[in-house]
């Protein structure tokens, strides 16, 4: 049996159909978007953190790595790594996962007022096209926020390299190679699953955009075809597998 099929028969044990998987996700984010209550609550979150979302794993390994001196990138960070992070000077934690579907949520939200650091989100895709808006505004958000900030995702290997790389290219003006480096697997980064798709992106920059002598943000606002990017990448099937069923990452 070829081996593409073998794949798509082993999915099929792991996958859920998207309706139920959005009736599912709403239900959770009805649980969680709300501060936590009494000690049974407060327990609950927690449990949920550690193993519906796996935090259990990132109690371990946090995947937190020092960007530059004002810029951190990391994985989802519990109460412990907030208060971590406020020792170590952090201001604004930028949350890139967007929704409110964990108990992680509203113990992060919590600690960070806690701490008195900022919490605000900056939400990106993993396994599509970029959104040509939220990169146009990045400049503006970069701008904004108080350092040093620490930028998380769930895992700390995609959206937290992503965003790593956009920061480095519009807030400090470092070469596209320099850039593209946080995109790797030291964090856990797979270019040939979906999660390719990010550094397609940049790659399509260095082609259409730096070898033209086109500055990033400009080829963005005028160049870029979001379209094209998603017709043209194709993800391989063996580290799509890996990435989306086993390690279930979002």
């Amino acid at each position: 049996m070829p081996s593409r099929v073998v794949l798509k028969v082993l999915a099929s044990f792991f996958t859920v159909k998207p309706e139920v998987r959005y009736a599912r996700r709403m239900a959770r984010v009805a649980r969680w978007d709300r501060p936590v209550g009494g000690t049974l609550d407060r327990i609950s979150a927690w449990a949920n953190m550690l193993l519906a979302d796996h935090g259990i794993l990132r109690m371990v390994y946090l995947n937190r790595h020092r960007v530059t001196p004002n810029f951190w990138r990391a994985a989802q960070p519990a109460p412990p790594d907030i208060a971590q992070a406020a020792a170590d000077g952090v201001r604004t934690v930028i949350n890139l996962r967007g929704g409110r579907e964990y108990g992680s949520w509203p113990l992060e939200r919590e600690a960070c007022e806690r701490h008195g650091i900022a919490l605000v989100d900056f939400v990106v895709r993993s396994r599509g096209a970029p959104d040509r808006e939220t990169i146009l505004n990045s400049r503006d958000f970069f701008a904004g926020i108080a350092y040093p900030a620490l930028a998380h995702c769930k895992s700390g290997a995609d959206r937290a390299g992503f965003v790593a790389a956009l920061y480095l290219l519009v807030h400090e003006g470092k070469p596209l190679n320099e850039a593209m480096a946080q995109l790797s697997p030291r964090y856990g980064h797979f270019r040939f699953a979906k999660t390719g798709i990010l550094d397609a992106f940049f790659e399509r920059y260095r082609q259409e955009g730096e070898a033209k002598g086109i500055g990033f943000l400009d080829w963005v606002a005028t160049v870029y075809d979001p379209e094209a990017l998603e017709r043209d990448f194709k993800p391989h099937a063996f580290s799509t597998f890996v990435v989306d069923t086993l390690l279930r990452r979002e």
